[in-house]
């Protein structure tokens, strides 16, 4: 399943991580485990913010990734499954009959 992983990094902890190399090393590590299709780095909200768009291919995952994060990088975790536009287009196909059976 598709997935969106977004990481917020507190800033002092951001800070010293930069600092001791550990931010670097602990999102090199999730690039090479997740392989992810995008990733996107940015400041949202006055914090660090990691994004990063993946194929998750057990639920086991949510744990691995989420207590790596937690303990790695002391950030706070969202998880989201997500769509391709191709995805929703399949997804909707049906959407007349779900109208009429819900609707």
């Amino acid at each position: 399943m598709r997935m969106m992983l977004k990481l917020n990094h507190p800033v002092e902890a951001g800070n010293e991580g930069i600092r001791t190399g550990k931010v670097a090393k602990v999102l090199e590590a999730l690039m090479a485990e997740l392989k992810p299709e995008a990733a996107y780095f940015f400041a949202e909200k006055g914090v660090r913010t990691s994004l990063f768009v993946f194929d998750m291919q057990d639920s086991s995952q949510v744990a691995e990734v989420a207590e790596r994060c937690f303990f790695g990088l002391n950030a706070s975790v969202e998880l989201t499954p997500v769509m391709t536009a191709d995805d929703l287009r399949k997804g909707l196909a049906d959407v007349e009959t779900i109208i009429k059976n819900f609707g």
